[in-house]
This record gives C-alpha cells, structure tokens and sequence, in this order.
C-alpha cells in the first residue's frame, strides 16, 4: 500500500506531491553523489496544506513526509517514492522516524518556547534520513510571537529542512509565512469516497458507512467516529432535536445548558482518561516517596502540569461544542436546501420531518440569519468568551 493510499479524494494533490517526492530524491542523490542539484525542481523547503475539516490536510502532510524518507530500492528502478513498506516510509506514518517531527496539540495556542524548539531541530542536519522533515499539524494555532519566530527560521532554512504546515485556510497564518510556503489546497472528499474507505480499512457495513459519510458531509474522522461509537451517534441526535426545543425563552436556556454540560462531560471523561495517568507518571519520573510525598523544588513542574491539562480540557471542552455547533449548521443547511428546492443532497436524511417542519414554518432569509448565529458563536467561542453566555446567545437567537 502506498503512502498515498489514505488520501481520499484528492488525485491533484497527490500527483503535485508525487512529482515534489521524484524532485526531492533527486535533490538528495544529486548530493549524496557531490553532483549539481537538477536545474528545475517541483521541491521546495515550505508548504502549507490547506482544506476544510475532514479533507485530509494532516494526512497529506504525513503521507509527504514518508515520500521524501522513503528507501525503497524501487526508486533507482523508476518507482515513485511512497512505497509504504520500506523502513522510512514505516516509520514515518507510525510517528517514530529520527527525522521528522510530528507537531499537535491539545491546548488552545502554540506558543514562542515550543516554536523555538523546533526551529533548533530544523537546524540540524538529517540523523539518518535523507531529510529532516517537521510537520506543523496546528499551525493556524500558532501564536502571533510564534509565527514571527517560525517565519525566521522559514526564511533562512536548512539545506535539507523541509516544513509542512497544516491549516484550515491560508488566513490562519500570517501573510508573511503564506508567501514563502508553497500552497496545495485540499477539497472535500466525496460522501461516496469515504463511505467506500470506511467499508474497506475499517470493515463497517456499506449502509451504515454511507450514512455516516452523508451525515458528517464527507469528515473522514467524524464519519469513522460516527459510524462506530454509539455514543458519538447519540449525541448527534440530541443536538439535532435542538432546533425544536427553542420555541420560548425557557427552552433556548435549557438546551444551551444542556450542551454545555455535555461538552463539560466530554473534557472530564477525558480527563479522567489521561490526567491521572499523566500525573502518576510524572510523580514517579520526579522521584516521588511511596506515600505520594514530593521530593522538594518539585511543586513547580507539578503546577505546570495542572496548568497544562486545565488547557487542554478547555480545548477538549470546546472542540465538543463545535462539533455540535458544526451539526447544528449543518441541520440548518438542509432546511435552506429544502426552502430553495435544491438539487443538494440532505445530509440529515435521518430527521427528515424535523428538517420539513422548520422549513414550513420559517423563510429563507430566517434560516440564513440562524446559520449566522451559530457562526456567531463559534466566533465568541474563539474569543475566550464563557461558553455558556455564547451557546445561550446562539438560542435565544434560534428563537427569535
């Protein structure tokens, strides 16, 4: 299976990735050789993935990083690189390859200290691949201080370094760094293309993956999730009855709290899940005694770790509220379809007489002005605004 196998949907992408991985491995055997580096080249030192969630941005990045590490003998023989079995392709997408640098978070930012890190990696020279590859999968995260320390480094690169940075759109980076990376734009994968990788790598039955495919509107991620845990699928349907629920006032407070509280659920649960863990691992890597005493000058890197998971069940808490805003948009989006009689194919098939009844009852310009408001609160939420102020605002919206 080659390293492209798990890009869905997106055949221009993978031939402009196929042909940079032919360059680059010439690039490199021209080197190695001490001979001139071929005179054009689709290789370049940075890239910025962009595509709506679900396309696969993350995927492609990891999928190139193989490419350009891959050893397979096939090469000298005309084969593309992105075997998929040799040593540095293996290694790459299972995270463990010396030179290449996968980069995710949990938290909400990522910061000056940890961009400065990897800008020291980026300096070195390859260990044992043939580049020193860093994937950036967070980078509309990256905060203003640590997009300038990153466009330094971008701007002065290594001679083997290669970027992959990975964001919604080209906006989420600043205009400096955009201008500097070479752009691939991903697309939507097609609902019949993803149902078709659900049945085939994951064994899901064809029906059940087709309506999770058509129901999360082509999200790889969200459609696998969909289609596998039941609670995922429960979930969705409370969210989904919500634009029933906010006919008076004392229903849009209801269902905000009610949304709040099962995003609040989620980041305990995964809390509970890792932080324990992740605390008795430090209190044993510090030397802790065996009745839970700390050894002294160890208070401080134990508050940053609480500070760290206080984070990141904040993020966790509210990237479970978009993924019921998300659903909620596209409920609204199917009512809209549904008023303007569009050819659109309804993604929520499933509450087809909840979709029929708002679209009788409101007009057009009404539901495009609730899709806003729920856009609206995605916004605040990115704003560190309270999420319950947010959620309640959106309802009463909903309402009005």
């Amino acid at each position: 299976m080659a390293v492209w196998d798990d890009l869905v949907g997106q055949t221009r992408v993978e031939e402009q990735l196929a042909a940079a991985a032919r360059d680059a491995d010439a690039l490199v055997t021209a080197h190695v050789a001490g001979e001139p580096a071929p005179a054009a080249s689709k290789m370049t030192h940075a890239w910025l993935f962009t595509g709506p969630p679900g396309s696969g941005r993350a995927t492609a990045a990891r999928a190139f990083a193989a490419a350009l590490q891959c050893v397979s003998p096939d090469r000298a023989m005309g084969g593309v690189p992105g075997c998929g079995f040799c040593d540095g392709c293996h290694t790459t997408l299972v995270g463990t390859h010396a030179d290449v640098e996968i980069v995710r978070t949990d938290l909400l930012s990522i910061g000056v200290k940890e961009t400065r890190e990897l800008v020291r990696r980026a300096q070195l020279s390859p260990a044992g691949g043939r580049w020193q590859v860093i994937v950036l999968e967070d980078a509309d995260r990256l905060t203003e201080g640590a997009g300038n320390v990153l466009l330094k480094a971008i701007e002065e690169p290594a001679p083997r370094t290669v970027w992959l940075l990975c964001t919604p759109s080209i906006e989420d980076v600043l205009p400096t760094i955009r201008s500097r990376c070479r752009l691939l734009t991903l697309r939507t994968p097609p609902v019949e293309a993803v149902a078709d990788v659900l049945v085939r790598r994951d064994g899901i039955e064809p029906e059940a993956a087709y309506a999770a495919a058509r129901a999360t509107q082509g999200h790889i991620d969200r459609a696998r999730r969909l289609a596998t845990d039941e609670r995922a699928r429960a979930r969705r349907a409370v969210v989904l009855k919500l634009p029933l629920r906010v006919a008076d006032v004392g229903g849009c407070l209801k269902a905000a709290q009610e949304l709040v509280d099962a995003a609040a659920e989620d980041a305990k649960q995964v809390a509970e899940e890792v932080d324990v863990k992740e605390t008795e691992d430090m209190k044993a890597a510090l030397g802790a005694a065996q009745g839970g005493r700390m050894p002294r000058g160890t208070a401080g890197v134990m508050k940053d770790l609480e500070e760290r998971q206080k984070r990141r069940r904040t993020r966790t808490q509210r990237d479970s509220l978009d993924l019921a805003l998300t659903d909620l948009t596209g409920f609204y989006r199917d009512v809209l379809a549904l008023q303007l009689r569009s050819r659109s194919a309804i993604a929520n098939v499933d509450v087809r007489d909840a979709l029929e009844r708002i679209a009788g009852e409101t007009t057009p310009d009404r539901t495009l002005r609730r899709i806003e408001a729920i856009l609206a609160c995605r916004d605040a939420l990115d704003r560190n605004v309270a999420p319950l102020l947010a959620v309640e605002a959106m309802t009463m919206a909903l309402r009005g």
